[in-house]
């Protein structure tokens, strides 16, 4: 694996953390939302915040 630079690295924790929060938002408003279309869209928002996260953090290892 080729080096990161430290901007790089700083760019990564950034994205890596706005995706969690926004995991994390989308599931509060999933969980808080009573119409099922509504619902539906903040739990699959959540899972493509995780997946893009996951992504992410593949560049670390």
């Amino acid at each position: 694996m080729t080096e990161i630079s430290v901007l790089d690295l700083q760019n990564l924790r950034h994205l890596i953390g706005g995706f969690e929060t926004t995991h994390c938002k989308m599931q509060d408003y999933a969980h808080e939302a009573q119409d099922p279309q509504v619902k539906q869209f903040f739990q699959k928002s959540a899972q493509c915040a995780m997946e893009s996260k996951q992504q992410l953090m593949q560049f670390l290892q």
